[in-house]
């Protein structure tokens, strides 16, 4: 395809769409879009790329025509740009099919996959390649913060991708990372999630044997070894490679080993070695014991590419982890606000240990947004109490798009509140985000730690709980005063 032709993105302002319609934009292509709204990061990325968008949906967006469109996954029969599309017979394609043919030919693919981790894990690599001087191209599932940004065309060798077990377009029904074709390959996770696409675990592992058995001999496959804990599902998916597979993890029976784990302040310090010899020691600003297992995928892949142990070192000492992962977004009056993406019930209790490393001492209050598509759902109502539990006081909001499902399938959010009661633990449930702002500008206290967990806004929360703790605090100031 001409690098001066026109590229139409219909979904232009998703997480991974933005980021993409940039990718095109700095490659040469003139570049369009539209989306039922767009908003920050999405708008901020497109117009300091000078890209122009619609913030809706018209057949009228594709005159002049096109010479392609990019359709994203949540675009559905019925769109009027997408029916438009199919009547005139524009040529069309997924995001995921217009990396594959632009930006990986002649590129050496890594591919992270897994339930959790992921993110960051490309995030982390990709700043060990450009601290190593590799000029990497990237395409990460989030802001990566050492970047400013979710993607880079650097150049070099490398594209490392965030694999995305997602459905690809409305016509593909298949997993995006089936198109990555990775050389390199790591799988930081597997547990069920998903469950409006994959009817059942099985079906959801299925997928990452398929991807394992699409890498090369000459490949190699990185998997998280702790069986104890990573469960049988990992060493299954493994047995499909017929290239060399390495494992990591803390247990001695892995590859590479973890040690001397100790968190100091905003830091973790642990030593790594390999087949038991030392191979060297590393601090991370990024918290958490899974964060730990996510620097070894990506110390692996990077040393397996010719990146030195001291290089690795330097740039996780420096590396500033992903926006909306244990993001510190405000203190008001000894009242710490955190951020986080956390949707699934072993991500919420690692980010909730996490946050007990990190700020010691502090009363945490874990509030979750029932809001992914398998969060929505009943999936993981039994398994949700034992993690929130872990917080010392728990807030749940209403289930987003509750019309959306059926009383047989929604979580109830009231009955994993009375499961975490019976844990011994302060449960409540609040409609919405205002009135859990309300609730909590009157209940929190100097050295709380309000831990707000979803994988969207939460309605605004984040800025609704500063805005009230700081008129909360005004309030009492004044008093003082009188």
């Amino acid at each position: 395809m001409s690098e001066s032709k026109h590229v139409h993105v219909i979904g232009i302002g998703g997480s991974a769409m933005a980021p993409l319609a940039g990718m095109l934009r700095e490659h040469g292509f003139r570049v369009t879009g539209s989306d039922s709204g767009v908003y920050p990061p999405a708008s901020t990325v497109l117009e300091s790329l000078g890209i122009s968008f619609f913030n809706s949906f018209d057949a009228a967006h594709l005159q002049p025509t096109p010479d392609l469109v990019v359709i994203g996954n949540v675009i559905a029969r019925g769109n009027p740009e997408l029916e438009e599309v199919l009547d005139r017979r524009i040529p069309y394609r997924s995001m995921p099919e217009i990396l594959e043919e632009v930006f990986l030919p002649g590129k050496h693919s890594i591919v992270v996959s897994g339930t959790h981790g992921k993110t960051t894990t490309t995030a982390m690599l990709a700043w060990i390649f450009q601290s190593a001087g590799k000029r990497p191209n990237f395409l990460v599932g989030g802001v990566a913060e050492n970047f400013g940004k979710s993607y880079g065309l650097g150049g070099g060798e490398e594209f490392i991708l965030e694999g995305d077990e997602y459905e690809t377009a409305f016509w593909d029904r298949g997993p995006k990372f089936f198109h990555y074709h990775p050389d390199d390959l790591i799988i930081t996770s597997l547990e069920y999630d998903h469950a409006d696409i994959y009817p059942d675990f099985e079906t959801y592992q299925l997928a990452f044997r398929r991807l394992v058995n699409l890498v090369p001999r000459r490949g190699r496959v990185v998997i998280w070894g702790d069986t104890d804990e990573s469960g049988p599902a990992l060493r299954r998916a493994a047995e499909k490679a017929f290239c060399p597979v390495e494992t990591y993890g803390f247990a001695p029976e892995n590859d590479w080993v973890a040690s001397g784990f100790a968190v100091h302040g905003d830091m973790m310090r642990v030593r790594v070695a390999h087949h038991g010899k030392p191979f060297g020691e590393f601090a991370l600003t990024a918290t958490g014991r899974h964060n730990v297992l996510n620097a070894m995928a990506a110390t692996i892949v990077a040393q397996g590419r010719g990146i030195k142990a001291e290089e690795i070192a330097e740039a996780l000492a420096t590396f500033r982890s992903v926006k909306r992962r244990m993001d510190v977004k405000g203190e008001v009056s000894g009242v710490l606000v955190v951020d986080d993406f956390a949707h699934h019930p072993t991500a919420i209790t690692a980010t909730i240990e996490a946050a007990r490393g990190r700020w010691p001492g502090r009363r945490l209050w874990a509030i979750l947004e029932p809001r992914s598509n398998s969060m929505r759902r009943k999936v993981f109502q039994d398994a949700l109490p034992k993690a929130l539990a872990l917080g010392d006081r728990v807030i749940l909001g209403g289930v987003f798009r509750a019309q959306q499902l059926g009383d047989e399938n929604r979580l109830d959010p009231e009955t994993v509140a009375a499961s975490v009661r019976s844990l011994g633990k302060d449960a409540r449930v609040f409609p919405g985000s205002d009135a859990i702002a309300e609730y909590l500008s009157a209940q929190a206290k100097p050295g709380d730690l309000l831990l707000i967990m979803s994988n969207g806004s939460f309605d605004g929360l984040c800025d609704k709980l500063l805005k009230k703790l700081g008129m909360a605090a005004q309030m009492t100031s004044e008093a003082k005063t009188r």
